[in-house]
């Protein structure tokens, strides 16, 4: 079986090479020029030139054509393909996938619809790299994967809503009011929907960080063993007030810290602190 993911993903090239699963790059402009998001620009100089830039970014998804030929090319290998993308909620990335393998004669292609991002996603798409390297049954690595799916929570909080606002990730007149305000707001990616919904406000950006802990105990019992990882857009000093408020509610097997990459922080701006968290029970056992 193949192993087909997009760079919402959040993983490295190297590291998709290790895995042996074929990345699909999202695009972004900046300042006029178009930029494959994890192959030709790092998430330091993005964030470097979208501060400098007079004018927003642009993101956009693969194309059709371009899942099509990665399907093509895999299925000559083997026709058992697993596209695991980010939510579609938050993307057109999933549809264009789907679209994609509609099309693609001669293979069998399963897709799947994260309902997350970043970490999020990349936790089932390394599952899933395990699992097909162990051997098992498709049917067994999709109930696996809906394990990790159902366990698994993501929270963030961002200094600057206009990022936001301006890819239309949040109701305008809303995001509008709360930076008028200087709101700072948590918000929960929805696993039912994969999109953002605001779980909570704070007056600092400090305050908002540590509440973050608060908006998981919401899901996960305080003093529950969890597994988690930190997403920040190149704000490490937030990334460790973050996992101390965490680490006062949790007994927490930590995951290194993930930098977000450039077609996701194309809507978030530099700043952006986030986790993405499962309770350890609830996880499958992965070989």
């Amino acid at each position: 079986m193949k192993i087909v993911t997009d760079s919402g993903a959040d993983i490295t090239q190297a590291e998709c090479r290790e895995l042996g699963v074929t990345m699909v790059p999202l695009k972004v402009e900046v300042n006029g020029k178009s930029y494959q998001s994890g192959v030709d620009i790092t998430p330091d100089q993005f964030y470097d030139m979208m501060d400098a830039s007079p004018t927003m970014p642009i993101t956009s998804t693969p194309s059709v054509g371009e899942f099509a030929a990665v399907y093509e090319a895999l299925a000559k290998e083997d026709p058992d393909i697993l596209s695991i993308h980010l939510s579609s909620g938050l993307s057109g990335t999933f549809n264009a996938a789907v679209q994609a393998a509609s099309e693609v004669k001669g293979a069998s292609i399963h897709l799947i619809d994260t309902l997350t991002l970043s970490a999020g996603t990349a936790w089932q798409v390394r599952a899933a790299a395990e699992m097909v390297k162990a051997n098992l049954s498709k049917e067994n690595i999709l109930a696996k994967l809906r394990q990790i799916q159902d366990a698994s929570s993501c929270f963030f909080t961002l200094p600057d809503l206009k990022y936001l606002i301006a890819g239309g990730r949040i109701s305008h007149l809303k995001g509008l009011l709360a930076s008028l305000l200087g709101i700072k707001p948590v918000i929960e990616v929805s696993k039912k929907d994969g999109k953002y919904y605001d779980v909570g406000k704070k007056r600092s950006f400090q305050k908002a960080i540590e509440s973050i802990a608060e908006s998981i105990g919401s899901v996960i019992p305080v003093g529950s063993r969890i597994q988690a990882q930190v997403v920040t857009a190149s704000n490490p000093s937030g990334a460790e007030l973050l996992k101390q408020a965490m680490d006062k509610s949790f007994n927490v097997e930590w995951l290194p810290v993930v930098t977000l990459g450039t077609a996701l922080g194309a809507h978030t701006g530099r700043g952006l602190v986030g986790v993405i968290c499962a309770s350890m029970a609830a996880l499958p056992t992965i070989p």
